[in-house]
């Protein structure tokens, strides 16, 4: 996966905005105004960070050398995944859903329901 087919596929999701919150170098992808998904234009190999269940955030940096705790992030509900090659692009797309899904579900119930 390239950062252009991570930008495009974040956007498929529904509700989805892109925006710059933190400066020119970071794009955080948001829904419904809470971010699922944050990637910078400043690094090589790049990087992303995910929302993800505390077991399987543990479970996920045990599994991939790629995969860390969250930088400039919660540790315990996001992971930094280095984008090197190690990661099938349909894993990477499993773990967006993931994150975009755990975001969504913390949403209030008529939110949601806009989403559907």
């Amino acid at each position: 996966m390239n950062i252009e087919s991570f930008q495009a596929y974040c956007l498929t999701k529904k509700g989805v905005t892109e925006e710059l919150p933190f400066g020119p170098e970071t794009i955080a992808y948001k829904v419904a105004g809470k971010v699922f998904a944050l990637t910078t234009l400043d690094r090589t190999p790049f990087s992303i960070n995910l929302k993800c269940d505390p077991e399987k955030a543990t479970q996920l940096r045990e599994e991939h050398d790629c995969v860390l705790p969250g930088y400039h992030m919660n540790k315990k509900h996001w992971n930094t995944v280095i984008i090197d090659g190690s990661i099938k692009d349909s894993v990477l797309r499993e773990w967006i859903d993931h994150s975009y899904d755990l975001v969504v579900q913390s949403l209030p119930g008529k939110v949601r329901e806009q989403l559907v």
